[in-house]
């Protein structure tokens, strides 16, 4: 132990000679009740310091996990289960995009954020040597930060999608099955609100634990950054959240961003592809990967290619490239950053157009009322007359597209007249009221922007329309509904079967199917028919894997289901009605609670099974920030699933879940004096 200490002491030691000294001392992390880090420093590469120290304080292993994932690394922690992933962060080609791009397309000031938490990070792995999971790691660099942030753009692009297929050898595309996956938010302005004051809900839907859930935090320096909200493990800049001017909530959205290339490959010559006549030859790659036999670490390589398209794979039917914009865009944790820092909508505006973030839908709302919703992202600007959703040919240049659409060009609305915006990951072409709505013919249908509404879309844009103008509890319960709309249909699949049949007709599980029919749709905790449909649901999972497409569940196959559901609630509850919450829970270390939500209402929930019949949440209703910009200032609530921390012996491992399951909040603030003065601890990194 102690030859690791030295030697992550003496790699971290060169690294800071490198890059240039931070003092701690200049950094305040003032943590409140709660045990969320509000950060204050003079400069904004002293944050990230702070923040890559606080984060560390609370979450170092799942930062170092990510970061293993960036740099194919995750094999040596975790064995096989990383070969996939340290394959695919190879694959991309991320290296060669950090040396081609860093150094002109990166401003100096936020190269000076990046080197500063890495410089927090290695500090911090410097004097906790025990927590290091791999010494392989250190010192963390920009470099690596890069890597990482790469691995996560091109996972969100669809991209590891298209290699999942190609190597599976199907490559007729189908669409990702929505589920509990995607976010939420809606804002209204002084048009629609009834004391004139301008709402944000940042809602979202993701993991709660793991390298893509939530940490919150307040980021204060004296170079304009003043903001809070939420980032995911190993980000140097908050990625959703509100300043004192403006805010905004991502979405996840699905136009088409990633296209596949089959290669016409020489009928003799090895490794050579044919492009309108000429002969090009393949890149060949090697990926260096790391398993273990016995115990004993040994290297193997795996073979890939590049070709003009981007890289490249084999398999029993040719060859195939991957191409996404953002396998050639380096700047998208520079324009979070510079998003943090925005002061009003023209400025957010104009950040918009550095075009390095490549997808996330946006929702956004400021203190001057305006708001604004965009479906964002890279999207190449692609030759017609090409089935794109599909494979493409690889032998002319005329499917090798090399631009992307302006922000311009993007379905989006701008102070919409009906004083409001929603999106819940369906269509952008209904994301107001139908006169303010992006008109879907103006858009190419080679971009493949989502066109269907789902349930959670429906439900909001039912409660809006309920009323002419909200007050801030309307805008609450909006949030906070957790009802499936009536009829109730999912974008996915198709139960409506479920409800057509008629009880007497199947005496064996009436009294289960009576409580679904007959239940209100709401996805209470307390609700018995969420209780028997969140069990069917589970059961009807094994059945969607086998269904062929356009997934239609059958009377039978929905009768067996329902077999099975009466059959749990005996053999692990005795009786045959199962509240929600006695069957689903949110659970975390010694901490069970009964828990709401079920996939697809508005505060949607997706569980797994966990022990004697029950199922506990892992993803879904995740950090929740609400946002009201009145006269006096901008207001701030929030909470999230567990709590700041993700170290068992804390006490912030899980003190915001109680709040969490009972729809209730906590009060954020800008306020120095305040934060200070309600402080539980007031210290300066290390």
């Amino acid at each position: 132990m102690r030859i690791k200490h030295f030697y992550i002491t003496f790699l971290c030691l060169i690294h800071l000679r490198m890059t240039g000294q931070i003092i701690p001392n200049n950094i305040e992390i003032v943590r409140d009740a709660y045990g969320v880090p509000h950060i204050f420093t003079k400069t904004d590469a002293e944050l990230a310091y702070g923040l890559a120290w606080a984060h560390a304080e609370d979450d170092f292993e799942t930062i170092q996990q990510a970061y293993l994932a960036g740099n194919a690394l995750l094999s040596v922690v975790l064995g096989k289960k990383g070969y996939g992933i340290d394959f695919v962060t190879q694959f991309i080609g991320s290296e060669r995009l950090f040396d081609e791009k860093y150094k002109k397309d990166i401003s100096p000031e936020y190269k000076l954020v990046l080197e500063a938490y890495s410089q927090g990070l290695n500090r911090y792995a410097q004097l906790h040597p025990k927590k290091v999971l791999s010494k392989k790691l250190f010192p963390v660099t920009p470099k690596k930060m890069f890597l990482y942030a790469q691995l996560q753009l091109f996972v969100s692009s669809g991209g590891d999608y298209w290699i999942k297929k190609i190597l599976g050898n199907k490559l007729i595309y189908k669409p990702v099955d929505e589920d509990e996956k995607g976010s939420n938010t809606f804002g209204f302005n002084s048009s629609k609100t009834k004391d004139g004051n301008t709402y944000l809900a940042i809602n979202t839907h993701q993991p709660l634990d793991g390298p893509t859930s939530w940490y919150e935090v307040h980021l204060c320096s004296e170079e304009g950054t003043d903001i809070i909200g939420a980032l995911f493990a190993g980000s140097p800049s908050i990625l959703i959240g509100a300043n004192k001017n403006i805010a905004w909530a991502h979405t996840v959205n699905k136009p088409d961003k990633t296209d596949v290339f089959k290669l016409e490959m020489h009928p003799k010559k090895k490794w050579y592809y044919r492009v309108d006549g000429q002969y090009l030859k393949l890149k060949k790659h090697k990926a260096k990967l790391i398993v273990k036999l016995l115990g004993i670490p040994l290297k193997i390589n795996k073979k890939y290619f590049e070709s003009i398209y981007g890289p490249t794979l084999k398999n029993d039917s040719g060859y195939y490239a991957v191409r996404t914009p953002s396998l050639f865009e380096a700047k998208a944790l520079e324009q979070w950053w510079r998003m943090n820092k925005a002061k009003n909508f023209s400025e957010f505006y104009s950040i918009l157009k550095m075009k390095g973030l490549p997808g996330y839908s946006i929702g956004y709302a400021d203190k001057n009322d305006t708001l604004f919703y965009i479906s964002n992202g890279l999207i190449p600007k692609r030759a017609p007359g090409y089935d794109w959703a599909n494979v493409v040919p690889g032998n002319t240049k005329k499917t090798l597209w090399t631009t992307t659409y302006d922000i311009e060009e993007l379905p989006q609305v701008i102070q919409p007249r009906s004083g409001y915006f929603y999106n819940a990951n369906h269509s952008p072409f209904r994301s107001s009221d139908s006169l303010d709505n992006p008109i879907e013919a103006l858009f190419s249908k080679d971009m493949d922007f989502e066109t269907y509404d789902n349930n959670r879309s429906i439900r909001l844009k039912q409660l809006i329309d309920q009323h002419e103008k909200v007050d801030y509890d309307d805008f609450k319960e909006i949030k906070y509904d957790h009802q499936f709309p009536k009829p109730f249909r999912y974008s996915w699949m198709n139960i409506d079967s479920l409800f057509e049949m008629d009880p007497e007709n199947y005496p064996k599980v009436e009294s289960i199917l009576k409580q679904i029919q007959n239940w209100d749709r709401s996805a209470s905790a307390d609700s018995y028919g969420a209780g028997a449909y969140g069990i069917l649901y589970f059961k009807l999972r094994k059945y969607y894997r086998e269904l062929p497409e356009p997934k239609v569940f059958t009377k039978n196959i929905l009768y067996n289901a329902l077999l099975e559901t009466q059959d749990h609630m005996i053999e692990h509850f005795g009786i045959t009605e199962v509240k929600l919450g006695t069957y689903q829970k949110l659970v975390r270390g010694d901490k069970e609670l009964a828990v709401f939500g079920l996939p697809d209402v508005i505060t949607s929930m997706g569980s797994v099974p966990y022990k004697d019949g029950k199922s506990k949440v892992i993803k879904g209703e995740s950090y929740i920030e609400l946002v009201k910009f009145t006269p006096e200032g901008v207001e701030i609530e929030s909470v999230i699933s567990y709590g700041s921390s993700d170290d068992p012996d804390s006490k912030h491992y899980s003190d915001q879940m109680e709040l969490y399951t009972r729809f209730k909040t906590k009060k954020m603030t800008f306020d120095k004096k305040s934060i200070y003065k309600n402080a539980k601890h007031i210290y300066n990194p290390k």
